[in-house]
């Protein structure tokens, strides 16, 4: 039987996504679960420290996915398959995306994390680029910080993308994220040398 801190966070996560942030409150959460909100209370005081708790639980399973590709002897399909994890990851926490600038306003516990994060996913990102290169899959830096500018335009999409469709009226599902995922990784091509562009055309095509 699942521990009611447990299904609290399933229930509130379900209600952010499909309500929206500002619609659901802790007597939203008690009452969708059939509980009291004291007893809700017991184990959230506040709707920031559950809001707390899903942002972590997000974190953590971003974390595994670049483990577990971080290993494999292709460093371009690892890249490319974290990519597109990472967007079934957002798409599971699509109301972090849709609520971010709310989210970043309101909590500064997030807001310090994130901040943190950030500089540890562009060193990834940097030593990701470094194996790249080093294996002649992606070719050198024309421009100053072209890379590292590929980064910050990649974690701001990354951000966003989900509400872009949204104020365009395109409903986000499970199924259309390839698509979306072939928009992001398009981004990444034309730093591919001739070695990387056959890699990248074997992943797309399986």
């Amino acid at each position: 039987m699942k521990r009611t801190k447990v299904i609290i966070l399933e229930t509130a996560l379900k209600l952010f996504n499909e309500e929206g942030l500002p619609r659901v409150t802790l007597r939203t959460i008690a009452s969708t679960m059939g509980i009291s909100q004291g007893n809700l209370n017991y184990h959230f005081k506040k709707r920031d420290e559950i809001i707390e708790g899903l942002y972590f639980q997000l974190v953590a399973k971003i974390d595994e996915t670049i483990k577990r590709n971080t290993t494999t002897n292709n460093p371009l399909e690892g890249f490319l398959n974290i990519s597109k994890s990472m967007l079934f990851c957002f798409y599971e926490y699509r109301f972090f995306l849709l609520d971010f600038v709310q989210i970043m306003r309101e909590n500064s516990k997030i807001k310090a994390h994130y901040a943190m994060l950030l500089k540890l996913r562009e060193q990834q990102f940097s030593e990701l680029l470094e194996q790249l290169k080093s294996e002649k899959i992606i070719r050198e830096e024309q421009l100053q910080n072209e890379y590292r500018n590929l980064y910050k335009r990649g974690h701001i999409l990354s951000d966003f993308w989900i509400a872009a469709a949204q104020t365009q009226g395109n409903e986000i599902t499970s199924e259309s994220i390839d698509s979306h995922f072939q928009i992001m990784a398009q981004g990444f091509y034309p730093y591919l040398t001739e070695k990387g562009k056959e890699v990248y055309f074997h992943f797309i095509k399986t």
